[in-house]
């Protein structure tokens, strides 16, 4: 590890200097009489400490160069005004120590800087935000341990960085690790999957094969959406957690093995329990430890930072020069949403430099629903016949923008929250002059859009009304059904059309008792 160390303030540099090589620290003294560019250029440093004039023109451009090569700064500051330091965090610097310095706290303050950022370089996990500091601090506690680990978050905040994390940081490091989707595995075959089989154990079983567990054997298996693994798997799961062993499908032989077991779930686990579609004891087995995942839109702050290094990959990968963001277009990325969080973010920038035209990026190189703040998510979606598209498939085209079910939660919510003001300035009769926000498509041949509006509005012909204060679980019944009557109860095709696991509309479908139809597999 290398630190280079500014000689602006000569005093405080050289005493933190002399204390950083006694602890071990390589160490490089930069006059500011020097090239410093060229000096970080040959010293190659994991971090930079300014030892004064933090303002400085030169020295404000060479920190966000650095904030670019992804090298934090910190600053030595005179000052201990909250503005003052706001605003040169603001310029860049990760962190602030004020004079005259506690030697021994910068030096532990710059040490606890650089394994922080070199454990984001080895999991991806890239923040500066204290939302995301309570992360790596949690994966730093529950590596070392063999303990399960449930990891919350909604879909694209990055749950199996965390996961893979957790095993290349603990004792398992060089031992397997094995990652499987459980809602995307049909339920006739997730048994053999996690398990493996015997030959001839059902039609088709040509040989033995191992399952999960047995292939991650000493090291770690990851279960993402553990909350769609059906009834009867979960007590042969809850079984293997408890005994450490386990029978192949067709086998009457028990096999021991020793697997960490890390599960990964989009929606509070607890909310599946209090359902009655989770065994609780297998809740409470799966949730020894536990780490919450925040959105995006939670930890705004790091925005720039992850732009910052979403270019340099992709920059590398395409071989492309970027010439930048302005100022005012990454402050639209940092006000937008992102429903889709990082992942989302993450296919913006490649986007963004596969298609830039060789200058800075503005607001108008911005997609549209970015530019109007999330606001264009909230369109009519049709579902039925679309003039001018006859000859397409069935002529139906289905435009979804909620990728699922709890992203149309997160977005009902957020309307409810915009429209608080407007529902208490309103008359008696409720709000009027154009629905509150047009959401998600629904089913009729005839084409038709659902809509959230106030509880008296006549709904036009073929719309669907969800009022203001609509439960969740209501809008949710309505949504399925419409898709399962749009797909003339075909699951298969209604769980494509919803984003969602053909498990977990059938359970869906049991749960809302919702009415016959001729559901269909095919």
């Amino acid at each position: 590890m290398t630190v280079l160390i500014t000689l602006h303030d000569v005093e405080p540099a050289v005493r933190l200097n002399a204390r950083l090589e006694g602890d071990g620290v390589k160490t490089v003294l930069v006059s500011p009489l020097d090239d410093m560019r060229a000096e970080i250029r040959r010293a190659k440093p994991e971090l930079i400490v300014f030892s004064g004039e933090l303002s400085d023109v030169s020295n404000v451009a060479l920190v966000r160069e650095q904030l670019w090569d992804g090298v934090p700064v910190v600053g030595l500051v005179d000052v201990t005004d909250a503005a003052q330091r706001d605003r040169l965090r603001a310029l860049g610097y990760v962190d602030l120590f004020a004079k005259p310095i506690v030697v021994d706290d910068v030096a532990i303050g710059v040490r606890r800087i650089m394994e922080r950022h070199a454990l984001q370089r080895m999991t991806g996990l890239i923040g500066e935000s204290e939302p995301l500091r309570e992360v790596m601090v949690k994966v730093e506690q529950m590596a070392p341990v063999s303990s399960t680990v449930l990891v919350e978050g909604e879909s694209g905040t990055g749950k199996e960085l965390v996961a893979r994390a957790l095993a290349s940081l603990g004792p398992r490091r060089n031992k397997p690790f094995i990652a499987v989707n459980v809602g995307a595995l049909p339920e006739s075959l997730l048994e053999s999957e996690l398990f493996g089989h015997e030959k001839g154990a059902f039609t088709g079983a040509r040989e033995r094969r191992l399952g999960r567990f047995e292939l991650a054997d000493g090291g770690t298996l990851f279960l993402d959406e553990i909350s769609d693994i059906p009834q009867s798997t979960q007590v042969k799961l809850l079984r293997v957690l408890e005994e450490r062993e386990f029978t192949r499908v067709g086998g009457v032989q028990s096999i021991s093995v020793n697997v960490r077991v890390i599960t990964a779930t989009n929606r509070p686990l607890r909310e599946y329990v209090e359902e009655g579609s989770f065994r609780s004891d297998l809740y409470y087995r799966l949730n020894v430890l536990s780490i919450y995942l925040p959105p995006l839109r939670d930890r705004p702050d790091d925005i720039p930072l992850l732009v910052r290094r979403f270019i340099r990959e992709f920059t590398a990968q395409h071989d492309r020069p970027f010439p930048g963001i302005s100022a005012p277009a990454m402050e639209m990325l940092v006000q937008y949403p992102w429903p889709g969080n990082v992942r989302e973010l993450r296919n913006l920038v490649e986007s963004m430099v596969v298609l830039s035209h060789g200058r800075e990026l503005v607001p108008d190189d911005l997609p549209r629903q970015i530019r109007d703040g999330g606001n264009s998510r909230f369109l009519p979606v049709r579902v039925g016949p679309v003039p001018g598209h006859a000859g397409q498939a069935e002529g139906r085209e289905l435009e979804f923008i909620l990728r699922s079910l709890l992203e149309l939660k997160l977005q009902v919510e957020e309307l409810r929250r915009r429209t608080d003001d407007d529902r208490a300035a309103a008359p008696a009769g409720g709000i009027r002059g154009s629905y509150i926000g047009e959401v998600i498509g629904s089913g009729v041949m005839g084409g038709a859009v659902a809509a959230i509006g106030p509880r008296d509005e006549t709904p036009a012909p073929n719309v669907v009304s969800i009022p203001p204060g609509t439960k969740m679980t209501e809008v949710e019944r309505a949504v399925i059904e419409a898709a399962l009557k749009e797909t003339r109860g075909n699951r298969r095709k209604a769980a494509d059309l919803l984003g969602i696991g053909e498990r977990t509309l059938y359970r869906k479908i049991k749960e809302y008792r919702l009415p016959d139809l001729e559901y269909t597999l095919d």
